[in-house]
Parts: structure tokens; sequence; C-alpha cells
């Protein structure tokens, strides 16, 4: 690769190496663009984490170069992030699939950043320019939410195919087929990278039509004798379409819990993508009123998710719901990678109470909305690139891809396996990783209000592990302790007697308060003594912490209050005043 060449910059955020929070940066000399800025969900040790971002800190320093974003569809890996990414740097304008674009402008008003972008709509074969390098055009395809799109990105290096999510469906439940001819068409012109989703690299085979799972669900509510309850991810418009269809051949009237749910269906019926009578819902309040053999109620939950509609049902904690003996509960979708537990805990509190529960993918009532080996195999017939880099999956995801790629004839040297962060360098005629750039991750707890740094989460984990030892202490102007420490422990689990342990605590503060008096103090002419509290303290605070952990053998987060006295002279000794405390991991 010569200095001069021209060179593309592929630089992917997020969605390596995992599932979730797909963001990818596609950047030329002084114009960047994003494609997607999705959100991943908290592992088990990220306590009172509601969501996982990309490290944004190279777009942050790069703001000025942002042009704007294609987003691809409507699922939360892909459009949950924006929202917060607008907090902290414009993009001038993002263009996206209607269904999406509906979905993230509610997203945007109630975070209220609304007014730091301008969306706007495209549909099939649309072409947009974006800056002065970037000519997007929009190809659909098929997946697991309406509205979804591949893009051909058109640059002063060659056309890039990003396939987005994607598997090759014939017989879509909205009748909108792939465009395989358009992907043909760009195959036959000269495809110059193939960027491509791997979430099904292992799976041979095709990935089977959404259709698929009709008979199979028309047969369990067929046979429900009571109420029957459905739960699939409330982005999955063509499954909850087939459910109301259903629900309706089946007559029966549909409630609808959970919020993502009511949103989705409320914006995919005023789109077209889901259509039926109005009639056909019935509120909540009025849900107990109908006979149990004519209700369908439409929740969320499949994932186990805590404050869902399903998950505070099964817990007993649903003020208006409750499950009962003949009730039928389908899962209609299968569990994320670390959800598993969560969900067959749901389980058996639904049959805990009553319920008949059908799930498992034997039964045949979910399919996926990733290609499986097969369709990976078409995408690359269709698209004949000359270069290829596998995204959207674990490593052996994107291992399994390269070499499905390698059998299709791709050279091994003209593909490579990256992480999130990896600079892609990409000319006409060679492929390479060229440097590295920010790529960690960014936590938002609970009130959504701001990032969760890491000294914060690891308190949370040691609160979680070892619980909290919160010790006081008084010191006087004599290199005293005033009174005996107060010791409370809160989740700590020892066999270490509280008496004993405040004898420790108080024997360790007394020698460290004698032994290091002279080294903190200094006492002027005029008999007034100065104090380095801040160095006593921090000295008293590391005995503490080696003292607990040696007699707890465990290691609790230490809050360590001191008391000194307010005033610095020995003529104040008598009075008490500031408390300084810290908190030691």
């Amino acid at each position: 690769m010569s200095q001069n060449e021209p060179t593309l910059k592929i630089i992917p955020l997020g969605g390596l190496h995992e599932i979730g929070k797909n963001t990818c940066v596609f950047e030329y000399e002084d114009e960047i663009v994003l494609l997607d800025a999705g959100l991943a969900f908290p592992t088990d040790g990220m306590h009172g984490v509601n969501i996982v971002l990309p490290d944004t800190t190279y777009l942050r320093e790069n703001r000025e170069k942002i042009k704007g974003m294609i987003v691809t569809h409507g699922h939360e890996d892909h459009i949950g992030g924006i929202a917060f990414h607008l907090k902290q740097f414009d993009i001038p304008v993002m263009y996206g699939p209607r269904l999406a674009m509906a979905l993230l402008e509610d997203k945007l008003e109630e975070a209220g950043v609304a007014d730091r972008t301008e969306l706007r709509t495209v549909r099939p074969r649309d072409m947009v320019r974006i800056g002065k390098y970037f000519l997007v055009e929009y190809i659909r395809n098929t997946h697991s939410i309406a509205d979804s799109f591949s893009v051909a990105i058109h640059t002063p290096v060659g056309v890039i195919i990003h396939t987005g999510d994607f598997k090759f469906d014939f017989t879509p439940v909205d009748g909108e087929t792939f465009d395989i001819q358009r992907l043909a068409e760009h195959g036959e012109k000269g495809v110059l990278c193939l960027i491509s989703d791997s979430t099904n690299a292992e799976v041979p085979g095709h990935t089977p039509s959404e259709r698929s799972v009709f008979p199979n669900l028309d047969r369990y509510i067929g046979q429900a004798e009571g109420r029957v309850f459905v739960t699939t991810f409330a982005s999955s418009v063509h499954r909850i379409n087939m459910i109301l269809e259903l629900a309706k051949k089946h007559n029966r009237l549909v409630t609808v819990l959970g919020r993502s749910m009511l949103n989705l269906i409320a914006h995919a019926r005023n789109l077209g993508y889901i259509k039926c009578q109005d009639d056909l819902f019935v509120p909540l309040n009025m849900a107990n009123k109908i006979p149990d053999k004519d209700l369908l109620v439409l929740t969320t939950g499949s994932q186990g998710e805590p404050m869902s509609a399903l998950t505070r049902i099964a817990n007993r904690e649903h003020r208006q719901i409750q499950i009962r003996e003949g009730d039928t509960v389908i899962f209609s979708a299968n569990p994320i990678p670390g959800n598993t537990i969560a969900v067959v805990n749901t389980i058996d509190k639904l049959m805990m109470q009553g319920a008949k529960v059908i799930y498992g993918k034997e039964k045949g009532i979910h399919v996926s909305g990733h290609g499986s080996q097969e369709d990976q195999k078409l995408m690359l017939a269709l698209t004949k690139p000359k270069f290829f880099l596998p995204v959207h999956g674990e490593h052996r995801m994107l291992v399994k891809h390269a070499e499905t790629a390698q059998s299709m004839g791709i050279p091994a040297e003209n593909m490579v396996i990256i992480n999130n962060g990896d600079v892609v360098a990409l000319t006409k005629n060679s492929i390479s990783v060229a440097g590295t750039v920010p790529s960690g991750i960014e936590l938002v707890d609970s009130s959504r209000a701001g990032v969760v740094h890491e000294r914060v989460l690891k308190e949370r984990q040691q609160l979680a592990g070892d619980g909290i030892v919160t010790i006081a202490a008084s010191v006087g102007w004599q290199g005293q302790l005033i009174a005996k420490p107060e010791i409370h422990l809160r989740g700590v689990v020892t066999s270490v007697e509280k008496a004993k342990l405040e004898r420790l605590v108080t024997q360790a503060l007394e020698t460290v308060v004698s032994d290091r008096w002279k080294e903190v103090t200094h006492t002027f002419g005029d008999g007034e003594i100065d104090v380095d509290w801040t160095s006593l303290r921090a000295t008293l605070e590391a005995e503490l912490r080696r003292l607990l952990r040696r007699e707890l053998q465990s290691n609790p987060l230490l809050v360590f209050l001191m008391q000194t006295p307010s005033e610095p002279a020995p003529k104040a000794a008598g009075r008490m005043g500031r408390a300084i405390a810290g908190v030691a991991s």
C-alpha cells in the first residue's frame, strides 16, 4: 500500500467478539459516516447497570468529521445507543427505514436530543449522498424485524456491501422479498469488500423462513383450553403479525403487555407492517372480564428480563394479571447467550403456578433472523467480493465465516478477522489492519443518568461479593482516640466475633496514630499545632484494609470516617469538627 494510495478506514467500535452494540465507522480523509449505533445488555457482574455501550472516545475526538449515519434496521442492538451518543456529539443527518426511524424518533424525543440530528426515511433502492465521498444505496433484505436493509456504500476506493442483519427468506410474512437481483448486479459490476453478518456461521444449512413457525403456533394456540400467553421479542414484527392473525382465527381477543411491545405494534400498524382491526384488542383493565378461552395475552419477557411483564407475572408481582391453573404460556423465542438461567427460572415459576409452558427449539415456534452457512454462501456468491470482512458475532463465528468464505474462493490474505477498535485499511488492492482506536465499553445505570465508571462498578462488585464495613473513629490533638471506634458490618460473612473485631480495630488505630503522630504533626513557635490529617487518614485506612482482609478472609468494601478537631490549635482541642471520609476497596 503506497503512501498516496486512496484508503478507506473501516473501524468497528462494537459487535465483534460479542453479540450486541453494533457500531461501525467508515472514514475517508476528513469525513466519517457511522453505520448503526447499538447497545448490549449487562452481564451478571455489572450490578445496577442497565445497558452497555461502546467507548465513543474516537468519535468524540473526531466529532467535526462526522457527516451522517446509516441505519440498517430498528433492533436495539443497532439503534439503542444513538440517543446516548447524541448527548456527546452531533450527527448531522441519519438515513434509515421508516420503522427504524419511527422507533428512533420516540427515543430521541424522550432523551431530549431530537434537535441534535435530522432523521430522513428511505425506501428500497433509494440512494443518498453523505458528505463528499459516500453514496449509499439501500437494498431490501429479510430479517426478524420488518423494514430491514443491506447497504451498498459507494466510496472513492470502490463499492462496499454491508449486509446488516440478514437471512434469505423466500416466503416473508410481509411479502417484502430480499432484493437479490440488486445484490447480483453489484456482484457483476464488482464489489471491493463484503462486510457480512456472522451470527449463525456455525449453523449448517439454510435458516428456515419466518412463516415456518405459523403452523406450530397455530396448533398450540388452537389446543389451549384456557388463556394463552405468548411472549416473543417486542421487535419481531412478523412474529407478532402472525400471532395476531392466529388470535383472530381462534376467536381470541388480545391484551398487550409491555411498553416496548405496545410501542412497536402502534408504529408497525401505522406503517402497514401489521394489519388488524382495532376491535381485536382489549385494554388490560378489561382482560379479567373476558372468558379464559377467548383471551390471548401478548407480552414482553421472552428473555427473562427482570422488569418485563412476564417476569413480574411469574414473580406474582403484576398488579392486574396472575397465572392460574389452565393457562398456556408460549415462549416464541430462544434465550440469547447469557439469558438462559433467567429464562428457565421464569419457566419454572410459571409451571409452579399451574401454567402449561411451551418452549424449546424442538417445538418449532421460533426461527432465527440470521442466515446460516448456506445463506452466507449465497451472499458471497451473489456479491463476489474481492475482500471479505466478517462482523456481528463472537470470535469463533467470525473464524467460521472466514472459513466459509475461503471455501467460496476468497483467498485467506484477502480477509481479516478483527477486534473492536481495529482500524481496517482498505485500498483497491489491499486489506490490512493499520492500528487501533479506543474500544472499551461505557456502562449506563438504571437511572440512565450517566456513565458508571470502572471504580463505581468495582465497588458494586465488592459490595455484592464481600459486603461493606463502615468504621468511624475520632482523633484528638494529643494524638489519641477520643472515643471507642464504631464498626458496622453489612453483608459480611465472618466467624470473627464483633467484640474481637472491635478490639483489633481499636488496637490498630491506636498503634498507627501513636507511631505516625510525630511524622504528621508540626509545631510552630507559638505552640500552635498543624496536623496532616489527610496523610494520617490514608495510613489508618491502609492498615484497616489489611486487618480486615486478614481477619475476615475476604475483601469487603471499607468506608472509613475519621472525625478531627475543627480548629488548628491546641486551645481548640475540646471542640470536634469535620469528618474526613474515605472509601477504600
